[in-house]
Parts: C-alpha cells; structure tokens; sequence
C-alpha cells in the first residue's frame, strides 16, 4: 500500500542515527542532502520527543558542504548575517530566501539548456552580475549610512552620536 503522507518521516535517534520511516531503513547526511536535490518534501523529528529538527540537520548539511571544496559563505559574509541577527533579521531572512528563490526559477527555466551551456552563460554574465552586486552592495551601505546619520541627529536615541550643541561638539566628556 502506498504511503499516503507526502512528507517523508525521518527519525533522528539519540544516538546521532537518522531512520526513514519511508524506506525502514537508516540513512546519512549525504542521503538527506539528495532528498533536498531531489526537491522530495521531508521532515526530521525527535524520535523520543516528536521535535522538529529539519532546520538544524539543514543547517548541518550547510555546515559539511562548506567544509568540502569551495564554501558559498565568505567569512566576512557569514559575521555580516550574525549582524543582521536582531532589528533586521527578518528582513535578511525574506531577502536571502526571495535571491535564491529567484535564482532557483532561473535555473528550472534554463532546466532545458544542457549543463555546458549554462555554465557558458553564467561566466559571459558574470562580470555584469559582479557589478550589479558590487553598486547594490554600495547603495545598501550608503542607505545605511545615511540611516545611521539621521538617528545621530536625536541625543539619546540608540546608536546617536551625541553631538547636540551649536558648535558639533560632543556633549559627552570622556
């Protein structure tokens, strides 16, 4: 009889073993990984407590590939995603999620070019991408520069610099 949940059981024990309910057997990383390639819904839980852990065996998966080959995350771009954590955070989130979205679309539509041909047109678009990133990357930091400016006007407001008499000069005496 067929299974009729869509979304594939894997069970994590204590000791660290992963067991799919589908398959009745125990699986790897690796074999998550290509359920995730293969786009098959599925969903990981505390085999003791019922505990959603998909979002932390994902994260898991990140953390290997990147300690394999050549990482996707720059250290410098991973201390700028713990910064957003806080007042922005759900900003980021939406952001990174709707970039790969549409970079996922691109690659469905492209589906139909062979492998060969998408790599030609990625690495003809790559200095324009680059440079598109490289000015929205600008225009984010000046529009949070300037954000930053304009709470500086307001002593005592977080993140003010304190200056509020005629002259600019600080009112805090260090």
């Amino acid at each position: 009889m067929p299974d009729r949940n869509p979304v594939r059981l894997i069970k994590k024990y204590p000791n660290r073993r992963l067991y799919d309910t589908r398959t009745s057997s125990h699986i790897t990383l690796s074999d998550i990984r290509k359920l995730v390639v293969e786009q098959e819904p599925f969903q990981v839980v505390d085999a003791k407590t019922g505990e959603d852990l998909t979002r932390s065996i994902l994260l898991q998966i990140i953390q290997e590939a990147e300690s394999d080959g050549e990482p996707i995350f720059s250290s410098d771009m991973l201390r700028g995603i713990i910064r957003f954590y806080g007042p922005f955070q759900g900003m980021l989130g939406s952001y990174l999620e709707n970039s790969i979205k549409a970079v996922a679309d691109i690659q469905a539509q492209a589906g139909q070019q062979s492998s060969q041909a998408w790599s030609d047109f990625m690495s003809s678009q790559l200095p324009m991408m680059q440079k598109l990133m490289g000015q929205y990357v600008e225009q984010s930091k000046q529009l949070y520069l300037n954000t930053q400016n304009l709470f500086g006007m307001f002593p005592g407001f977080p993140g003010a610099t304190g200056r509020n008499d005629k002259n600019g000069k600080d009112d805090d005496k260090a």
